[in-house]
């Protein structure tokens, strides 16, 4: 199957299967020398594996990652690193009624039109399963950048269905099962659980943010640093919008509020998101995604089978009621990603620059 490499120079390519044995992935780039161990992959893929709260899928994995190759005596040694992570808890049984129907908002059908077969076991390689190595390659990433420049990375819920969500504080996120950014969930909990009675689901909003990002990253025209962004975010199951910086909210900005002026002291805003002509300013990278409603409900719903005809499909076994919820440790991963791939590229092409300005302060708010 094509397009399962993301990247060039910290190429990571994604292998396995919703219900197969293992799920993984080989990072082929990735700079020797630098210290890496199970457990530092490990508290991300926490954070994003199923099973952690009554408003996730209950599917029991333990998502421990096994590093395979490319690290010996504790240490990266430039070669290619297979991260492993075996599957635990299928139920394959679940799916033996929707091998013979699509289900509304899934990929059964145009897998089966693309390949001439599909794998219906929890959807097989559309599964979002398979974000789970993409999470291990992102804390590859963020470890090296954190290390070699500072690089912190951030998410949070934004929106969850109808609700809002407003901004209290980071230090909320790691303490609730929504990574909401503030100290009572009671409302989105209450929201979750009329959900699920109710056999219905719900999309979010994310947010994602990486600061300490060195000027100079992206390039001017087809290898934008939003540009790959947005591939990257789209790349994650079921992400319909990215937005970065102001997004869609600059349609209503003037020009006069819109573009963030420069001072000695810094910048006056950040409507840019940290990126001016494809590369980035050295402020914070901001963006947002949004996550459809997961498609895998129990409600009845239309369809055909594989010969054609109509008939109505329930989608049982164990599924997220709002798949936005696991999605923010994801979003991270892949913004690490796209960082780790334009900081080799910056490195190689223009490691060498003397630019005639010194960088101004990242936000001058």
């Amino acid at each position: 199957m094509s397009g399962s490499t993301f990247g060039n120079l910290f190429a990571v390519t994604n292998f396995g299967e919703s219900h197969g044995p293992a799920i993984g992935c080989v990072i082929d780039g990735c700079p020797p020398g630098m210290e890496l161990s199970e457990a530092d992959l490990q508290p991300d893929l926490d954070r994003r594996r199923p099973g952690t709260s009554r408003h996730v899928t209950q599917r029991q994995e333990e998502d421990k990652v096994e590093i395979l190759s490319g690290v010996y005596e504790g240490r990266t040694t430039g070669t290619p690193i297979c991260l492993l992570i075996r599957n635990m808890d299928q139920r394959s049984k679940d799916y033996s009624e929707v091998a013979q129907k699509f289900r509304p908002g899934h990929a059964d059908y145009t897998y089966l039109l693309k390949y001439g077969l599909r794998d219906p076991r929890g959807g097989g390689r559309s599964s979002a399963r398979l974000t789970a190595p993409m999470v291990a390659a992102g804390a590859v990433a963020k470890k090296w950048l954190r290390e070699k420049y500072g690089t912190e990375f951030r998410g949070c819920m934004q929106q969850v269905g109808d609700i809002a969500i407003g901004f209290e504080s980071w230090d909320h996120v790691p303490n609730n099962p929504f990574f909401a950014p503030v100290a009572d969930v009671s409302k989105l909990e209450a929201y979750m659980d009329g959900l699920r009675k109710s056999g219905d689901s719900c999309g979010a909003r994310v947010r994602v943010t990486a600061s300490d990002v060195p000027v100079g990253l992206g390039e001017p025209l087809f290898d934008k640093l939003d540009a790959d962004i947005a591939f990257a975010m789209m790349g994650i199951n079921a992400v319909k919008g990215v937005e970065i910086g102001a997004g869609f909210g600059s349609v209503t900005q003037r020009g006069t509020v819109h573009g963030d002026s420069l001072t000695p002291a810094g910048f006056a805003g950040n409507n840019a998101g940290g990126v001016l002509g494809g590369i980035s300013t050295g402020q914070d990278l901001d963006v947002s995604i949004a996550i459809k409603p997961t498609s895998s409900i129990i409600s009845p719903r239309d369809t055909i089978d594989i010969q054609g005809q109509p008939t109505q499909v329930i989608t049982k076994g164990r599924h997220d009621p709002c798949v936005g919820i696991r999605a923010t440790p994801i979003a991270e991963a892949m913004l690490a990603l796209v960082v780790m791939e334009h900081a080799l590229r910056h490195r190689a092409q223009c490691g060498d620059v003397v630019a005639p300005l010194a960088p101004i302060e990242s936000s001058f708010l």
